[in-house]
C-alpha cells in the first residue's frame, strides 16, 4: 500500500479520497489554489501545498506544479479524483516517468478508451453494443453525408475526444448536418485540442444508463451493476439512481456483463463507467467510456456496499479485485441529487458566496457528501457542485419518500441552491413512473416558464 496518497483535486471529492485513504493506513497531501486557501477539506490533510491562483489554468490544470508538489512531499501516488486532469493521459504518463503512482488506468487503456473512435472499435470487437454511424472519424463532407443517409436522421455529430456536450450537433437533413459538422469540430478543437469528429444516429427519446466498472493490474474486470442518469440538463446530470429502474435483470446483466468485456479488453485498472442511451424498445447503445471515478460513484456503493474509492487505490497499488463478479449483488434502492450553488430559477445562474447556514440532513439511509460548512465561501472559479445528497431504500419507492423528506431537512444559505428543482422533479409523473427522457428536464422547465410568464 502507498504511504502517502496525493490529491490533485479540491471539495467533496477531496474529502472523499482522504477518507478512503486514511482507511487504508496513509498519509495524504493536499494541493490548493489561493481561492482554496480555507477550505475545510485541507484541515484533514495531512500535508497541504499551495499550487498558484485560483484559475483553475493556474493551479489544478498545472501538471509541473502538483508534480513538484508530489515530489517535494515525497507522496508515491496521485489521486486526481474527476474533472480536472482526471482523464488527462498526459498527465498520467508524466506521473508514470517520475515513478508516482497514477491512481487510475494507464495512459494507454485511458487513450483507448477516452477516444471515441478507437473505443467505439473497440466495444464493437468485444460485442459492447454501440450506435450504428460511422466507422471512425469523419475526415470528408461526402463521407458524413453517406453516412448519414444510410442510418437515417437525425444524426448526431461527436467530438472524437469530447465530453460534457461540448463538440456536439444534431442534424435532421443534410443542410444541418454540413453545419453541424464546422461548428462541432471548431468546438471541439476550442475545448480538448482535436477537432476529430464522428458520426452516429441520434434517439430523439433515450433513457440515459450507465455501467459501473472496476478492473486492476491482473487482468480482471467486473461489473458493479447499473445506475440511471436520465435526470439531466444540457448534459449535465441532475439526479441519479441505482439500480436503473424499469430495465429486465437479464436484459441489465448482459449489458453490464458486455461493459466488463471491453473494460477488460482495454488492460483497464481501476473505476470506470460505460454510459449507454437505451430506447422506447429496450435497446442499448454505448455512447462513451468515462476513464474516472464519477461524481454518482456513491449511488453505486450505497447498493452494493464496495468502497469504490479504496478498491482504486488497492488496484493501483498492484493488488487484485478483492471481489470477483460472483460476489457482487444489488440491495434495495439508491438516489443522488447534485446541490449546485446555482439558481434555477433564474436560468441556473451562479451563486458564489458565504454559506451562513449549512445543516444537513440526518437518519436512517441518509448519506451527505460534502465538503461545506457554515461560513464557507463558495468560490467563482470552478463547479458549482457544493454537496451530493445520497439515500438509500428498501425499494425506489422508499428510496423516493427518503429523498423528498432529506431535502426538505437540508437547510443551506443564503445563497440558492438547486434543491427545490430536485425536490419538484421528484414529485413529477414522468419521474415516478419511469416515463422519462433526456430531455423530460428542459421541457419541464420551459413549461414552467411559460406558465409563469402568463
Amino acid at each position: 500500500m502507498f504511504s502517502r496518497i496525493l490529491i490533485a483535486n479540491r471539495g467533496e471529492i477531496a474529502l472523499r479520497i482522504i477518507r478512503a485513504a486514511r482507511e487504508l493506513g496513509a498519509e495524504t497531501v493536499c494541493v490548493y489554489s489561493e481561492a482554496d486557501r480555507d477550505g475545510p477539506w485541507l484541515e484533514q490533510a495531512d500535508h497541504r501545498v499551495c499550487i498558484g491562483p485560483g484559475p483553475a489554468p493556474e493551479s489544478y490544470l498545472r501538471i509541473d506544479r502538483i508534480i513538484s508538489a508530489a515530489e517535494t512531499t515525497h507522496a508515491d501516488a496521485i489521486h486526481p479524483g474527476y474533472g480536472f486532469l482526471a482523464e488527462n493521459a498526459q498527465f498520467a504518463e508524466v506521473c508514470r516517468d517520475c515513478q508516482i503512482a497514477f491512481i487510475g488506468p494507464s495512459p494507454e487503456a485511458m487513450s483507448l478508451l477516452g477516444d471515441k473512435v478507437s473505443c467505439r472499435d473497440m466495444a464493437r470487437q468485444s460485442g459492447t453494443p454501440i450506435f450504428p454511424g460511422s466507422p471512425g472519424e469523419i475526415e470528408e463532407e461526402e463521407e458524413a453525408l453517406a453516412v448519414a443517409e444510410k442510418i437515417g436522421y437525425p444524426v448526431i455529430v461527436k467530438a472524437a475526444a469530447g465530453g460534457g456536450g461540448r463538440g456536439m450537433r444534431i442534424a435532421h437533413d443534410e443542410t444541418e448536418l454540413v453545419a453541424a459538422l464546422s461548428s462541432a469540430s471548431q468546438e471541439a478543437v476550442a475545448a480538448f485540442g482535436n477537432g476529430a469528429v464522428y458520426i452516429e444516429k441520434f434517439l430523439e427519446r433515450a433513457r440515459h444508463v450507465e455501467v459501473q466498472c472496476l478492473g486492476d493490474q491482473h487482468g480482471n474486470a467486473i461489473h458493479l451493476y447499473n445506475r440511471d442518469c436520465t435526470s439531466q440538463r444540457r448534459h449535465q446530470k441532475l439526479i441519479e439512481e441505482g439500480p436503473a429502474p424499469g430495465v429486465p435483470e437479464a436484459l441489465r446483466d448482459e449489458v453490464c456483463e458486455s461493459a466488463a468485456r471491453l473494460i477488460r479488453a482495454a488492460k483497464y485498472c481501476g473505476a470506470a463507467t460505460c454510459e449507454f442511451l437505451m430506447d422506447g424498445s429496450g435497446d442499448f447503445y454505448m455512447l462513451e467510456v468515462n476513464t474516472r471515478i464519477q461524481v454518482e460513484h456513491p449511488v453505486t456503493e450505497m447498493i452494493t456496499g464496495v468502497d469504490l474509492v479504496k478498491e482504486m487505490i488497492r488496484c493501483a497499488a498492484g493488488e487484485p479485485l478483492s471481489l470477483s463478479q460472483s460476489d457482487i449483488s444489488v440491495t434495495g434502492h439508491s438516489i443522488e441529487c447534485r446541490v449546485n450553488a446555482e439558481d434555477p430559477d433564474n436560468d441556473f445562474r451562479p451563486q458564489p458566496g458565504v454559506v451562513d447556514t449549512f445543516q444537513a440532513p440526518g437518519g436512517f439511509g441518509v448519506r451527505v457528501d460534502s465538503h461545506v460548512r457554515a461560513g464557507y465561501r463558495v468560490p467563482p472559479n470552478y463547479d458549482s457542485m457544493i454537496a451530493k445528497l445520497i439515500v438509500h431504500g428498501r425499494d425506489r419507492t422508499e428510496a423516493i419518500a427518503r429523498m423528498k423528506s432529506a431535502i426538505d431537512e437540508f437547510r443551506i444559505g443564503p445563497i440558492k441552491t438547486t434543491l427545490p428543482l430536485h425536490r419538484r422533479l421528484l414529485e413529477t409523473p414522468q419521474f415516478v413512473d419511469v416515463d422519462f427522457d433526456i430531455h423530460y428536464v428542459e421541457r419541464l422547465l420551459e413549461a414552467e416558464q411559460a406558465a409563469a410568464a402568463k
